[in-house]
């Protein structure tokens, strides 16, 4: 498995998320997100959409055992995927850009960008579990022989 491209990826997953919600949110101050999905794009929410960026920033330094840690960040953007299909099903972009440039665009793009990136982790689970030793909690230690 590429590190290099493994910490590009959870950094560039970190820096979206605390990124495009500080910025299409206006620093918190941007309602028309809020309305436009009370729960799950309230000021609570958005919060822990950049909490989960500084996750993603935390695993960029994580050198071995990414495994679970992709598998549940994979876990976490199906949830958003979902949630922003439903979302989609029964709202209006057209309306909501009517409202509020910044909301619109936000709406647009963070589906997309959590399926990108739910892809990324889920890649990143898949080849972890392939370059892990089979067995290797039960396979004891190898010993060096002495001669």
């Amino acid at each position: 498995m590429n590190e290099r491209l493994t910490n590009i990826g959870l950094i560039a997953a970190g820096v979206m998320n605390i990124g495009g919600v500080l910025v299409f949110s206006r620093g918190f101050t941007n309602t028309a997100i809020n309305q436009a999905d009370p729960v799950v794009m309230s000021n609570f929410g958005l919060l822990m959409i950049v909490v989960w960026g500084l996750a993603y920033l935390g695993a960029a330094t994580v050198t071995s055992g990414i495994r679970w840690i992709a598998g549940a960040f994979a876990l976490e953007k199906l949830v958003y995927v979902v949630v922003w299909s439903r979302w989609l099903s029964a709202n209006s972009f057209e309306e909501l850009y009517a409202k509020d440039l910044f909301a619109g665009v936000f709406f647009s793009i963070y589906g997309v960008n959590d399926f990108v990136f739910m892809l990324f982790f889920a890649w990143l689970f898949f080849k972890s579990r392939e370059a892990s030793p089979a067995n290797s909690a039960s396979s004891p230690p190898s010993e060096k022989s002495s001669s």
